[in-house]
Formats: C-alpha cells, sequence, structure tokens
C-alpha cells in the first residue's frame, strides 16, 4: 500500500466533504489518494492508515517499517531495533 507524507496526508484528508451524505463524503479525499499514489483505494478508512508518521523507520534486518516510532522489536522479523 501507498504511504503518505505529512503534506500529502493534509492533502489528501482535505478533500473530506462535511455535510454531505455519506456516500459522496469520500469520493473526492479517495480521488485525491488515486491522483497521488496511482492506487485506487475504495476504503476511506484505510487512507488514515497509510500515514508515515504513524509509523517506525525501516527495519535493519527486513525493510519494513516499525510498527510505530517508538517499537523495540520489529513484528514482521522480531529483530531489535535498536
Amino acid at each position: 500500500m501507498p504511504m503518505l507524507d505529512e503534506q500529502e496526508f493534509v492533502r489528501v484528508t482535505s478533500q473530506e466533504i462535511k455535510g454531505v451524505p455519506l456516500k459522496d463524503r469520500f469520493v473526492p479525499m479517495l480521488a485525491e489518494y488515486e491522483r497521488i499514489t496511482g492506487f485506487r483505494e475504495t476504503n476511506p478508512n484505510a487512507v488514515y492508515h497509510h500515514r508515515l508518521s504513524l509509523y517506525g523507520s525501516p527495519c535493519r534486518q527486513c525493510g519494513k517499517p516499525l510498527r510505530s516510532p517508538s517499537a523495540k522489536l520489529c513484528g514482521a522479523c522480531m529483530y531489535p531495533a535498536m
């Protein structure tokens, strides 16, 4: 899944339209996410989890992002994240 840096995240989530029917509320947000990442997402909740700042740096062993910025162990390969 493509991840968003902070500027991209703000740009995407600011497209949500409040005060309209729920089925139309996230259409512009999902379109902006697709425009930026090239990935067509259909679940607006998933976009809120594609924010880089929620995760830690890449694991030195496997390269996957750590589960949080303060993680002490990689959740994927169990390598210590000193």
